[in-house]
């Protein structure tokens, strides 16, 4: 099974973060979503809200993000993805294209943030309040540059809505287990996730990655083998356990043993 570590950028402080990367890069982390800090967080759980709140406070912006991955461009192993709400993403675009419109021929403002994620090798973006109806802009941008737009669907998510998701989609897909906000869930995974996956499985070719309250891998006994997705994301207890002075390197041994 592919491992999607979560880390909000920044955190556990804006220097340690790099060393934390490359340290899940080294530990068997197939993709790392980078999580974009935001003054309103609202599907974030306290523990990944805190650690966004503390970026902030320490200057971590988009802008610090970007030129980060663009000093390491090529370093990583793992693909890389920035998560994040969409105001952030357009407060960047918009930035940059005032700064850099040279007339007629300048860029959209999103496109100018998808020239920079192109050329420093995101591997794609998680929006999660960028719906499918509001998307196509976004999306086609990304997309002109082979970047990934990662659709997320829950266990509200139809059938229907799902097809109309795979119809466009690229990369894989990010099947969140339970609705509400990001967060550790102790023991079992909660009623329907089976569901929510089979009805996945049934709409996408896409890998599948289902995410939101892993606490630790035994939590995937209650799916049977068969029915299993093709990665799992895991963030505030990775979080949370690098804000206790754990160890990015200790806590992806878990997931590999």
């Amino acid at each position: 099974m592919k491992l999607i570590p979560f880390i909000t950028a920044g955190h556990p402080s804006p220097i340690k973060f790099w060393d934390v990367l490359r340290e899940l890069d080294d530990n068997g982390a197939d993709v790392i979503e980078i999580g974009v800090p935001f003054t309103d967080p609202v599907a974030d759980g306290p523990v990944i809200e805190a650690a966004s709140q503390q970026a902030i406070a320490n200057g971590v912006t988009l802008r610090w993000i970007l030129d980060g991955l663009r000093e390491r461009r090529g370093s990583f192993k793992a693909k890389i993805v920035l998560m994040g709400y969409l105001n952030p993403f357009l407060q960047y675009g918009l930035l940059s294209f005032h700064a850099l419109n040279t007339g007629k021929n300048a860029c959209a403002p999103f496109e100018r943030l998808a020239d920079e994620a192109a050329e420093i090798g995101v591997y794609g973006f998680v929006i999660p309040d960028l719906p499918l109806d509001e998307d196509a802009e976004y999306r086609a941008a990304l997309q002109a540059r082979g970047i990934h737009l990662i659709p997320l669907v829950a266990p509200n998510t139809p059938l229907e809505r799902m097809w109309q998701y795979a119809a466009v989609a690229t990369g894989y897909v990010y099947v969140v287990s339970v609705l509400g906000t990001t967060g550790e869930r102790r023991g079992g995974l909660p009623e329907g996730v089976r569901a929510t996956l089979a009805r996945a499985r049934r709409a996408f070719t896409l890998p599948i990655a289902l995410g939101f309250g892993f606490s630790e891998p035994a939590q995937l006994d209650t799916i049977p083998a068969g029915e299993r997705p093709d990665a799992v994301v895991f963030g505030s207890a990775l979080v949370r356990h690098l804000s206790e002075g754990g160890s990015a390197a200790e806590f992806m041994r878990r997931w590999r043993e």
